[in-house]
């Protein structure tokens, strides 16, 4: 059972990323694009994101189920080394969500939807730099759990030049897949074509970004290439993603946009698996060369039992709901 129950976890992760990053996306193209396109941009982000927006945070929610109640040492130090950053992204998405609420759902339209939009694009950029930093702290060793100071224990553990570039990383991806998401969003052709092409500009930045992962991984000592290029599983997942990449030019360039969310979505998730399967089931690298398993730290075994059979039946009921909640705000009126 403890295999049901990690196969959840990664796949709530997964699933943040995907449905997370494209919520948060959206506050990104918005924040980026021109002056001319921004209000449309509102728009087309608020008819994409607005009915299902508070929906895509029960991804994270199950992540953090299952880490406190099946792996709770995890759990715990997680939130002790990494509270700071932490605590900003919980903050970003607060922010996020009430000055959304308030700029689309306020019947007085006056100066504070500004603000309201300042504070939408900026904690929308925020949040997934902070989430993508929070990550690369789990994996890059920076974690010293030996530090005697609060310095080395609670900042240099995530302020490092490898999990601020991941971060960034982060950031493009979610641009990237806000962009493609919201192609199907809109009828207009002109409109259409807008978000294609950047969405073709996001992919760029991803390479750009990625790029730049790669460079300082290399100068600070970090063994990404080992990481990705391990074995076998390592090539065909970027083999996989490369090849999706073009398929994905094609399908935006012949308009399939349905096909373009899921090539978007499954070239996310290969870069993920890219990065992550050489380190399982260890969930966590320290500074020291110790590590924290998810077959070693987890609860008694009638305790992943039971959360097993839980998320099991649960997701009988739930995702089938989710699905359709998805589908059916798809029926929207056309944005004129």
């Amino acid at each position: 059972m403890i295999y049901v129950v990690i196969a959840f976890l990664w796949t709530a992760l997964g699933m943040y990323v995907i449905f997370g990053g494209a919520d948060f996306g959206a506050g990104i193209v918005e924040l980026f694009s021109t002056k001319d396109f921004k209000e449309k941009t509102q728009r087309i982000m608020y008819n994409s994101i607005g009915p299902i927006w508070e929906a895509n945070h029960m991804w994270l929610i199950i992540s953090i189920v299952i880490l406190f109640v099946g792996f709770p040492k995890i759990y715990a130090d997680l939130s002790n080394y990494l509270h700071i950053p932490l605590v900003i992204m919980l903050l970003g998405i607060i922010a996020r969500g009430t000055s959304f609420t308030f700029r689309n759902y306020d019947v007085i339209k006056d100066e504070w939807h500004k603000l309201y939009a300042v504070i939408f694009t900026i904690s929308s950029l925020i949040t997934p730099l902070f989430l993508g930093i929070i990550a690369a702290s789990t994996v890059s060793g920076s974690i010293d759990n030996t530090a005697t100071d609060f310095l080395s224990a609670y900042v240099y553990s995530w302020l490092t030049w490898f999990n601020v570039s991941v971060g960034i990383f982060t950031v493009s991806i979610c641009g990237f897949l806000a962009s493609v998401y919201s192609i199907h969003s809109i009828d207009d052709e002109k409109d259409k074509q807008t978000l294609r092409n950047t969405a073709k500009r996001y992919s760029i930045a991803i390479f750009i970004t990625g790029g730049f992962v790669f460079l300082v991984s290399f100068w600070k000592g970090i063994p990404l290439m080992q990481w990705i290029y391990s074995d076998w599983k390592g090539y065909v997942a970027v083999g996989l993603a490369t090849l999706s990449i073009v398929a994905l030019i094609f399908s935006l360039n012949k308009h399939q946009d349905i096909l373009s969310r899921i090539i978007a979505g499954f070239i996310v998730l290969m870069i993920l698996f890219a990065v992550s399967y050489s380190h399982f089931p260890h969930l966590i690298l320290f500074k020291d060369g110790s590590t924290y398993s998810l077959l070693d730290l987890n609860h008694s075994e009638k305790t992943i039992e039971v959360l097993g059979w839980a998320l099991l039946l649960g997701s009988i009921f739930i995702l089938p709901f989710l699905f359709y909640l998805i589908y059916s705000f798809n029926k929207k009126a056309d944005i004129k």
